[in-house]
């Protein structure tokens, strides 16, 4: 197993964590921007629905 010779400094682990954390932060930012869209079209996609259905129901109540 590989094991490290000398002391990590902490200029150097903290260059490390924050190269971490920008990558998890991206990611972060990608996925609630993801899910607001997915939500938003889920919104219009209801809002059609919800329209198409009126519409539906009106054309039928002046067939009878």
């Amino acid at each position: 197993m590989a094991v490290p010779k000398k002391r990590t400094s902490k200029a150097r682990k903290n260059i490390r964590k924050n190269a971490w954390k920008k990558k998890v932060v991206k990611q972060a930012i990608r996925a609630l921007f993801i899910s607001k869209l997915a939500q938003m079209e889920s919104n219009s996609l209801s809002s059609v629905t919800e329209s198409n259905n009126v519409s539906i129901i009106d054309s039928q109540k002046s067939d009878s």
